[in-house]
């Protein structure tokens, strides 16, 4: 079993894993000739289904040798996550995949470079007739141009190999088609606010002697609502409580025809909530899709903004709500998909 390879985009790569350490502390990786597959699936929770182009964060250079046609490791993704920050804006990286003993390692090695002063040592001078001049007064050496230094950093991060046995069972769980799908506002501003109730409905139970939530074992629910006339309400309440915001003249994107498998447009759930709601200041339920989600785990959910400012949420009404990050990188341009779903 071999794994190596050049990285083309070290900045991408770490703010995914940087996205992924901020949803789970293992997420399965899975190497393929032509994919990379991330996954998390926590015990309770948000789960994160990425797949990536090879291309996207892998060069030429790229070599993988599997029985099975694929790697399966269990990596700490806060570990690679240290990793890879450190190596933004190093001259090059590589990640392989190796042994020390029996622990199997991925080993990320980077070269750095960095300018260091230069001195140039100077001799006497020689006159027209080959006769050494010396000048007490002259000096020993010349400053010359900065040089450049290369310096070799490997860092070593533990991992799990897994046989093909132990992970051939899971797949990324299945949902009905959704009631609405809807682009996010920037995703920043959303996690703010997001933050913002989720702090004041903490507060208000505390003082009013909630017990869930000062055992910590449960948090404030954000009610999020959307429908498909371009609205996504964000709001929360409690016993002493009742806020909430709006955002009006979003995008409800169309569906990609090719994964409709025959349905026809005017039966899928969307276009039946399209024609139940009036317009998009419609405040009443009718027309409207709603999930209600922990607000810390949303908080959590959020980072994924830093990867890119597309993001599209499809909820299934009281059900899942479920994020579709789109990456654009790798050589041919294309956008990739990282996938984020919540049972709620």
């Amino acid at each position: 079993m071999r794994f190596r390879s050049q990285l083309t985009n070290v900045g991408t790569f770490a703010k995914l894993a940087a996205s992924l350490n901020s949803l789970g502390k293992i997420c399965w990786v899975r190497l393929e000739r032509e994919t990379v597959h991330f996954t998390i699936i926590p015990d309770q929770g948000t789960q994160v289904w990425a797949v990536l182009p090879a291309e996207a964060i892998f060069d030429e250079s790229y070599v993988l040798e599997a029985a099975a046609g694929a790697v399966n490791l269990e990596v700490p993704i806060a570990a690679l996550s240290r990793a890879l920050r450190s190596a933004i804006g190093d001259k090059s990286a590589q990640l392989r995949l190796t042994r020390k003993g029996n622990v199997p390692l991925l080993a990320l090695t980077v070269v750095s470079s960095s300018l260091v002063p230069g001195n140039i040592p100077v001799g006497p001078e020689v006159d027209e007739f080959g006769a050494v001049e010396h000048d007490q007064s002259q000096s020993a050496t010349r400053a010359s141009a900065p040089r450049e230094r290369e310096t070799v950093i490997t860092q070593e991060i533990p991992v799990k190999v897994l046989h093909q046995s132990a992970v051939e069972g899971l797949h990324e769980p299945r949902c009905r088609d959704p009631d609405v799908h809807i682009i996010l506002p920037n995703l920043a501003q959303l996690k703010a606010i997001s933050d913002r109730f989720t702090k004041l409905a903490t507060s208000s139970s505390k003082s009013n002697g909630g017990a869930s939530l000062a055992s910590g074992t449960t948090g404030p629910k954000l009610e999020l609502s959307a429908n498909m006339h371009g609205s996504l309400k964000i709001g929360i309440a409690t016993d002493s409580l009742r806020i909430s915001s709006v955002w009006t003249g979003l995008t409800n994107p169309p569906l990609d025809p090719r994964q409709m498998q025959g349905t026809e447009l005017d039966q899928l759930p969307s276009e039946r909530m399209r024609q139940l709601g009036n317009s998009a200041d419609d405040d009443g339920e009718v027309g409207w899709a709603k999930v209600r989600i922990d607000g810390k785990d949303w908080g959590r959910v959020l980072s994924v903004g830093r990867l890119s400012p597309k993001v599209v949420a499809c909820f299934i009404h009281e059900t899942a709500l479920i994020l579709y990050v789109y990456l654009r990188g790798g050589l041919s341009g294309e956008e990739s998909c990282l996938t984020v779903s919540t049972s709620v």
